[in-house]
């Protein structure tokens, strides 16, 4: 296979084709330092644990993003063997579009710039973590790019929140997790 070397993108597309490397747009990806995608959420953001949020990171969002948001639900309450609802866990909204993380423990505190705390199924303006009564559930972390700028919407209900964002995704990532409460 000939390489043909141009200035500009096209040359470096051309590069990249040339010598195996993927070219295309970045992957919008969202990671935790916890756990891995598909593993166990440690005890620490569990009712079992101190509760707190665990810590998110996200990379390359679509051109676009003015804001994100991110809801934490469970697909799987009450039981996984017969599920009957998806229950929010944690809501939250207007995140900046330049922040790339959340630190563990953010729904303790204030969310970094001027980000907001929607309710959650609880009707709680915070994250609660896992606490399945039955079996092992999985924990979707969703977080969407929006082409909206932030907005203070208080500490509305998810799905009013929901209401507001779903014509303005762009894109969305996800991180799944699983727990099970430990036998005593």
């Amino acid at each position: 296979m000939a390489i043909v070397l141009r200035s500009g993108a096209a040359g470096l597309l051309l590069v990249a084709l040339a010598t195996g490397a993927q070219a295309g747009p970045a992957k919008f990806e969202l990671s935790s330092p916890a756990f891995r995608n598909g593993g166990e959420i440690p005890a620490r953001f569990t009712c079992e644990g101190p509760n707190v949020s665990p810590p998110l990171a996200w990379s390359d969002p679509p051109d676009g993003t003015k804001s994100f948001a991110l809801i934490v639900r469970d697909p799987d309450a009450p039981d996984p063997a017969a599920p009957l609802m998806t229950w929010i866990h944690w809501a939250v909204y207007a995140i900046p579009a330049e922040r790339r993380a959340l630190e563990e423990g953010a729904s303790a505190q204030k969310l970094p710039g001027g980000g907001r705390h929607g309710r959650n199924d609880w009707r709680q303006p915070n994250y609660g973590g896992p606490c399945p009564a039955i079996g092992r559930h999985r924990y979707i972390y969703t977080l969407y790019a929006l082409d909206l700028p932030p907005k203070n919407l208080a500490s509305a209900p998810h799905a009013a929140l929901w209401e507001v964002f779903k014509d303005h995704v762009i894109g969305k990532a996800e991180l799944t997790g699983t727990y099970q409460k430990q036998a005593k």
